[in-house]
């Protein structure tokens, strides 16, 4: 009989729980430059509308950490050929910023650099990723352009938003410690297509169509949305999955209150929450100023009334 795994540790558990407590939703301001090169649209204006809300193991959040603190040694790697790297704004002190359609749509640069060995005039934007053995060496193998479309993606709306025409992609293997790098020039023409993408679904009032219509789809089984879009299981309730609530320039505007709303009462809603009805899996038979009345699947009948807020039913 094979020896059976030893349970965890207390200090263990408490160092992984330490890492969820913190996490928050997951809900991002904006839509990020870092996820447009997605290639499903409703699954990106999910993450607009803050559908599904994000919960990550304490094993997988350190993991992340280690990618953010791996950025910090990159930027020495890079120093100690000579290069000029800059990590803020010199202007503001803080991180360099893009944004674009009224503000809700950007990103936050990992730096830029002067003086690289490659093109030492020439301001380049820089993207830093780490990868496992397995994407590190489809990496080598194709590109970034190719094997990380969503990299590529996200260098090129900087690059586009900044004026700066090359970008550096510094990448690292977690398990050998090897390192890649690569230059990518601009690309206007797809750095705009990516633009009009990120409008189209801000801006959408309806969840444009899945990538596919099978949720056994690779893309789809392994989508954070999963749920939501192929199973018919409820939204967040947030003034975002409100049908009361629209993206306006700069910010967002509830109709229902004739008022702006900040992050923290997005996320909070409120008493006259009415979910959009593309996120109920039901059709609609009814409707009034804080109800709306659906024909579930099954033949049941719900309310969404406002004075009882919940989640939407499966």
């Amino acid at each position: 009989m094979a020896d059976l795994p030893a349970p965890p540790t207390p200090t263990l558990t408490a160092i992984y729980a330490s890492y969820e407590a913190r996490q928050g939703d997951g809900f991002r301001d904006h839509l990020g430059a870092s996820i447009i090169g997605k290639s499903c649209a409703r699954a990106l204006w999910y993450d607009f509308r803050w559908v599904t809300p994000s919960h990550h193991s304490g094993r997988l959040l350190r993991l992340f950490e280690t990618g953010q603190l791996e950025e910090d040694r990159m930027v020495r790697n890079l120093r100690a050929t000579g290069a000029t790297v800059l990590e803020v704004d010199p202007d503001t002190g803080r991180q360099f910023r893009v944004e674009a359609h009224g503000g809700h749509f950007g990103g936050s640069l990992d730096g830029v650099a002067l003086g690289l060995l490659e093109a030492p005039k020439t301001w380049h934007v820089l993207e830093f990723k780490t990868h496992s053995a397995k994407s590190f060496a489809d990496l080598i193998a194709k590109g970034v352009v190719l094997s990380k479309p969503q990299h590529a993606a996200q260098m090129q709306i900087y690059m586009h938003l900044t004026g700066i025409t090359r970008a550096l992609y510094v990448a690292v293997c977690k398990d050998t410690d090897e390192l890649h790098v690569e230059r990518i020039e601009a690309d206007p023409a797809m750095a705009e297509r990516l633009l009009e993408k990120a409008g189209r679904v801000i801006f959408a009032q309806h969840p444009p169509a899945r990538i596919s219509e099978d949720p056994a789809w690779f893309e789809c089984r392994f989508c954070d949305h999963h749920a939501a879009c192929h199973e018919g299981d409820g939204a967040a309730v947030n003034c975002r999955s409100c049908l009361h609530a629209t993206p306006i320039e700069g910010g967002w505007h509830c109709a229902r209150h004739v008022q702006m709303l900040a992050p923290p009462e997005q996320r909070a809603a409120c008493g006259k929450h009415l979910f959009i009805p593309d996120l109920v899996p039901g059709e609609v038979v009814d409707a009034g100023e804080d109800i709306v009345t659906y024909r579930m699947a099954d033949g049941s009948s719900w309310s969404n009334d406002a004075r009882i807020t919940e989640a939407a039913p499966c």
